[in-house]
């Protein structure tokens, strides 16, 4: 057995413990709630509490509501996997994406083609909203830009689309063919290419039909001439189990068929992205209003970067992000330091795991953690703990054999001299030697996962992501700083209590030495 100093077994062990209980107590829990996931982007977010909020009062736990999940493929897996029990979806997303060009133009043919995967389509909500293209008005009126085909003849001009736009089947692709285009266009966030177009970065972007920023940056909407584009009519797509598990709930959210009209999506769409209200207070006020469009507040909720920054969620953010970062750093040491001391003596094997480490290391972290949910077939804590575990092994294993390597050879033969076994050895002079630049891996490993832990909202997992994500799809610049300040504050203090234990070790080792130990 690697005999490891006891304070840093204690640690890995306390961390592991602290996992076992983080991903096992809420997935018990959550078997009596109702998860709904949402995408990111605004509408999603809203239409995601809307469905919660409605179901609530039917339920014996609140609803669980996992928002920012991603494109269509992580949240789609999330709810195959079972993570999610229902999602608000678009009638052409899943004819295309999910069901990739199946004939199912009808809500019977589509149930048809989910039911062997044990899902189904329901409760259309009673809005479409469809993929377009939109220009600048100013553009459209110098250019004679009306439809998609007059576009085609302007190769001039620069196009800034959404990544998952550029990717889906019903996307980019097949509207080149269809129309001729023959521009690169660039890949964006949707939320950052209205603020893009508007500052005459790019000329043209896609946009959902229901986008309340249209009207507000004077965009002119291009026709679809060709008929490329399907209905996007909301629907929800959900488990087949799920009447059966939660039916009080179900029948609830069977009352809200047919009761967002676009004009009331395209409301609730604008309080989010222009006047700051939070999601779930637009949810209460339409459920409040019956349904009856352009129901105002009943007070001003719109929040400052103040009250954004301080809001109700920080602690719950802050001890998200915190176990995130602990128990992944402290389960890559526990395994992380064992395998560098085994392979350290063995040049090749150790160049092999290294090698495999670094590897690891460039895999981009949205890639991995869709890996991972397809592997796991869960969201949340699980996968995001295996990304930053994974991202955390390099530093902690490279400063551990570096330490080892610094050792003098004199060191070494006077354990030996002295009678020391390997392991003693090991345990009582190269370990202690080899501490500080082992916890130097440590402080790069911790301050590596407190940046990647804000990748993990996208999966459900929490921390400050949360707020990344959130501003990122209203492109709300307060927002954003309100999750990354935080994100920054920690990562700040971790180097202080790392800097606190450097200067304690450095004391100690200016304190006078005390004799080995005989073995």
């Amino acid at each position: 057995m690697l005999h490891l100093p006891r304070r840093l077994w204690r640690a890995a062990l306390l961390f592991s413990m602290a996992w076992m209980a983080a991903v096992s107590g809420p997935a018990q829990a959550a078997d009596e709630a109702l998860r709904v996931g949402s995408k990111r982007f605004t509408e999603s977010y809203i239409l995601a509490e809307l469905l919660a909020q409605t179901a609530a009062p039917h339920t014996t736990s609140p609803p669980v509501v996992r928002q920012g999940l991603g494109n269509t493929a992580i949240v789609y897996e999330a709810l195959r996997s079972g993570a999610i029990d229902l999602y608000a979806e678009y009638t052409g997303t899943i004819a295309l994406e999910i069901l990739k060009g199946s004939p199912a133009d009808t809500r019977e043919a589509m149930n048809a083609a989910l039911a062997p995967m044990g899902l189904g389509v329901a409760i259309p909500l009673g809005f479409n909203d469809g993929y377009a293209l939109a220009v600048r008005a100013a553009d459209a009126e110098r250019l004679g830009l009306r439809t998609l085909s007059d576009l085609a003849k302007h190769p001039e001009l620069k196009l800034g689309l959404s990544n998952e736009f550029l990717g889906r089947a019903d996307g980019w692709k097949g509207l080149a063919a269809r129309y001729g285009f023959t521009q690169t266009p660039t890949g964006l966030d949707h939320g950052l290419a209205y603020e893009a177009v508007a500052a005459k970065q790019i000329d043209v972007i896609d946009i959902y039909t229901t986008d309340a920023k249209i009207d507000h940056l004077g965009l002119r909407v291009l026709e679809d001439d060709r008929k490329y584009f399907p209905r996007y009519d909301a629907v929800v797509l959900y488990k087949l189990d799920l009447p059966t598990r939660l039916p009080k709930a179900w029948a609830a959210l069977q009352t809200l068929e047919g009761k967002v009209n676009e004009h009331a999506m395209i409301a609730m769409n604008a309080r989010a992205e222009l006047q700051s209200v939070p999601f779930d207070v637009i949810a209460r006020d339409f459920i409040a209003s019956t349904g009856k469009t352009g129901a105002a507040p009943t007070q001003d909720t719109r929040r400052g970067f103040t009250a954004k920054l301080f809001g109700p969620d920080l602690w719950q953010l802050a001890r998200q992000h915190l176990l995130l970062v602990a128990l992944s750093v402290g389960i890559a040491i526990l395994i992380g330091v064992p395998i560098a001391i085994l392979v350290f003596s063995h040049v090749r094997l150790r160049a092999v795991v290294l090698g495999i480490a670094s590897l690891m290391q460039t895999v981009p972290s949205l890639a991995l953690l869709a890996v991972l949910i397809s592997m796991l077939g869960a969201i949340g804590a699980l996968p995001a703990l295996i990304a930053l575990t994974l991202y955390s092994l390099l530093p902690i294993m490279r400063n551990t054999v570096t330490g080892l390597a610094e050792v003098p050879n004199g060191l070494r033969l006077a354990g030996t001299a002295l009678g020391m076994t390997p392991p003693q050895s090991l345990q009582l002079v190269l370990l202690p030697l080899a501490l500080p630049t082992l916890l130097a891996g440590v402080r790069t490993a911790t301050a590596i996962a407190i940046g990647t832990a804000t990748i993990a909202a996208f999966i459900g997992a929490g921390g400050f992501g949360e707020r990344i994500v959130t501003g990122l799809a209203l492109n709300d610049r307060e927002l954003l700083l309100a999750g990354a300040l935080p994100a920054a504050a920690m990562a700040l203090i971790s180097e202080g209590i790392f800097e606190l234990i450097d200067w304690t070790m450095r004391r100690r080792r200016r304190a006078p030495p005390s004799s080995l130990p005989l073995a």
